[in-house]
């Protein structure tokens, strides 16, 4: 009787490894380092943001640990601004002048590229943010959206066609001006432009205008109208302007008082007055959330700029 041979079946292909990539969120009062497998966190490491000279060895001492536990591919950076991000400008990648003590003219990318044999990438946190939640969260699917933290300070960052904004700099939202009520005498805290909307709404800006911290203060409380009015108006603003199909609202202060987003979403219809006809109460509970990813909106941008910069 002839031999039967057996049939051999090749095995089937493993998936490709995800890249190994690392990303920064600094932070004006915190520093979140992460490993990722991609664009997935997979260790992270959380620091204080205190002087560039502390926290910048401190960050890269991380990194250098990860990098000889497996050599880096690409590391991203989410930074508080305002940050040069033109990478044909002489500061690529340095902090301009900046409210927080000590970080004007702080150099990010340079330090990094000497030390690390990968690409880096470097874009706002606020940019890093809306790439996260436009991949993966709450404006997944909207070619242009909008990512607006409210906190230490309040920064914007702002997609079109799935892409971040740069141009000139990059979006300054926290730092525009908005139509305040009649009789508003609160002069706003930024060291710059006293009442700009950072000044008006961000967490410094609602300890000096609030009767008491925001954080014993009852939602209930009257004193919350004039804030829920200043951030509806910034609404309004970017509804006019950059026609978002979604709006983020992230952050400490919107975190902890969700109740602003909601007082805001309510008085929109009498600020826009009907021009924009298909925007109703409907409308606008779908355009304007919270983030879906949280707090790890960007630090999970910030892969997504190392994974941008590796493909690159």
């Amino acid at each position: 009787m002839a031999g039967v041979s057996a049939r051999i079946v090749p095995a089937a292909p493993r998936p490709p490894r995800p890249p190994r990539l690392a990303g920064v969120e600094l932070g004006g009062t915190k520093t979140i380092v992460v490993l990722g497998e991609g664009p997935q966190i997979a260790a992270t490491h959380i620091l204080p943001t205190l002087t560039p000279g502390e926290t910048l060895p401190a960050m890269m001492a991380q990194l250098d640990t990860w990098d000889q536990e497996g050599p880096l591919q690409a590391i991203g950076i989410a930074t508080f601004g305002p940050v040069r991000v033109a990478p044909d400008a002489p500061d690529f990648g340095t902090i301009l002048k900046t409210p927080k003590p000590g970080w004007s003219d702080t150099s990010l990318l340079a330090p990094l590229r000497d030390r690390f044999a990968c690409p880096v990438g470097i874009d706002t946190d606020v940019n890093a943010a809306a790439l996260a939640e436009h991949a993966f969260g709450a404006a997944r699917g909207c070619s242009n959206a909008v990512y607006i933290t409210i906190g230490t300070g309040l920064g914007a960052g702002v997609l079109l066609d799935g892409c971040p904004v740069h141009g000139l700099l990059h979006p300054e939202i926290g730092h525009i001006r908005i139509r305040r009520e009649s009789g508003a005498t609160f002069a706003g805290v930024c060291p710059f432009h006293g009442d700009c909307i950072e000044g008006l709404i961000s967490g410094p800006a609602l300890e000096a205008r609030l009767p008491v911290h925001p954080g014993q203060m009852d939602r209930t409380d009257p004193a919350w109208n004039a804030v829920g009015r200043d951030l509806a108006e910034l609404l309004a603003v970017l509804i006019c302007t950059v026609s978002p199909q979604r709006i983020v609202v992230g952050g400490g202060v919107t975190i902890r008082q969700p109740h602003l987003l909601d007082r805001a979403k309510a008085l929109l219809p009498d600020i826009l007055r009907g021009y924009l006809t298909d925007i109703d109460d409907v409308r606008l509970a779908d355009m304007i959330r919270l983030p879906a990813l949280g707090n790890d909106a960007g630090p999970i941008g910030a892969l997504l700029l190392a994974d941008r910069q590796r493909a690159d």
